[in-house]
């Protein structure tokens, strides 16, 4: 076979073109296209069904402030709770599902200003920032939200289980930082942390993504039910306010809803990448 000059120069592009689509972006790690098992049995919220997706990268740890932070710099935005002065923070002596509103609270003073910043806890995932504020780094940052589907796939790793180490909970502390207390009436750093964890702290699941349990809800796209409200946004994962006794949502099954300008200092998120997308 005779390769003329045109052909190779044809088959050199196509080869830089396949490798810069399948080249794995730096954070993300690769989820393949395929069938998955997503939900669980018996569970009208989430009924255990079988899906197709196509591929796509998901980042391995959670968005940090200092991701953030780049993103407000760059380009001068202004979150909701900056504007509405509504952050819901938690401090321990609350009731059960009882928050503060905290005019003080943002994403820079995620507990309040009395409890100070985030300078020392840039590698911490990013809180106090709503549903509609994520839009506006994802657009900055050219990537997405994962779907509810995608994240379920991903937190999962091939499993079908409760969680991606089996039914189990009882090596939850391996994974993920979570209120270990028995109720929120006082204080609990028994894992290190009073509220939130560096990223990648605690151990990964088998596919690689940190803190897919606990630490904070993590927003997805996607409704429950087509006529879901559009100002409800979803997110999963539970996060350090999670117990075993209240909000039990540090799991592969569960999904919350949230109002898309609400902003709680166990909010955050991680992104997704098309592969067409990145450089």
């Amino acid at each position: 076979m005779v390769f003329t000059k045109s052909k190779i120069i044809l088959l050199l592009g196509l080869l830089f073109y396949f490798k810069s689509w399948t080249q794995v972006p730096k954070g993300f790690i690769l989820v393949p296209k395929g069938s998955y098992w997503v939900g669980r049995k018996a569970y009208p919220a989430n009924p255990f069904r079988r899906v197709r997706i196509d591929s796509f990268y998901l980042a391995a740890f959670e968005t940090t402030n200092l991701q953030f932070k780049a993103f407000i710099e760059a380009s001068g935005y202004v979150t909701d709770a900056e504007r509405r002065h509504d952050a819901l923070v938690f401090h321990p002596g609350l009731r059960e599902f009882e928050w503060a509103q905290d005019s003080t609270a943002c994403w820079r003073y995620p507990n309040g200003l009395s409890l100070g910043g985030i300078d020392a806890e840039m590698d911490h995932p990013v809180t106090c920032i709503s549903y509609h504020d994520i839009e506006q780094y994802c657009l900055w940052a050219h990537v997405r939200l994962p779907t509810l589907e995608e994240w379920e796939i991903a937190c999962r790793a091939g499993t079908t289980t409760d969680f991606f180490f089996g039914d189990d909970q009882k090596d939850l502390p391996l994974y993920a930082i979570i209120w270990q207390g028995a109720d929120h009436l006082k204080a609990d750093s028994s894992d290190g942390y009073m509220y939130t964890s560096p990223v990648g702290h605690f151990l990964p699941n088998p596919w690689g993504f940190y803190d897919m349990y606990g630490n904070v809800f993590e927003f997805c796209t996607g409704k429950l039910r087509p006529e879901e409200s559009p100002t409800i946004a979803h997110a999963r994962g539970g996060s350090w306010w999670c117990s075993r006794h209240a909000c039990h949502f540090f799991n592969s099954y569960d999904i919350g809803r949230v109002h898309i300008h609400a902003s709680f200092s166990n909010q955050g998120f991680r992104v997704a990448r098309d592969p067409v997308n990145h450089p």
